[in-house]
């Protein structure tokens, strides 16, 4: 049984292993609310787990109980951190990083970018969405106040 949480006690994990594993708060927020809409019990056709949606291997990979919320994002954020790793001095690197965690990052290397799956191109322009509804408000300098 999957412990049910509350938004803020979600918010509070993805706080936590963002800052543990060195991850922008919004981005971490903009996988879970793509994923799973910030559901802990989600459970994809294709067997991905939990708020992150992580497929058991993945979870495995990073030691991590995909049915325990904290484990599950402690686990997806370690990956995410991986993927930006891995694409940080490529042209688009956080849309690659985004299409890797959905198709895989073998199938973003080979098309060199973001591939041409409809789901993908949906995904990437879905999260890139979420990160600007969660990314904290810019104020133009003029309203600084000091």
């Amino acid at each position: 049984m999957v412990p049910l949480l509350s938004k803020e006690e979600t918010m509070a994990l993805i706080a936590h292993s963002a800052a543990k594993y060195r991850v922008p708060v919004a981005f971490v927020t903009s996988i879970v609310a793509a994923e799973s809409n910030f559901n802990c019990a989600a459970v994809s056709p294709k067997g991905a787990i939990g708020l992150m949606q992580l497929m058991p291997e993945t979870a495995q990979q990073y030691g991590a109980d995909p049915a325990i919320p904290a484990e599950n994002i402690a686990a997806g954020t370690q990956y995410l951190h991986w993927l930006i790793q891995r694409y940080h001095k490529h042209r688009h690197a956080m849309q690659k990083a985004i299409a890797a965690y959905n198709a895989g990052p073998g199938v973003v290397d080979r098309y060199r970018g973001i591939p041409p799956y409809h789901e993908t191109r949906c995904y990437v322009t879905r999260v890139m969405s979420f990160m600007k509804q969660y990314s904290p408000a810019r104020k133009h300098p003029a309203d600084r106040r000091g």
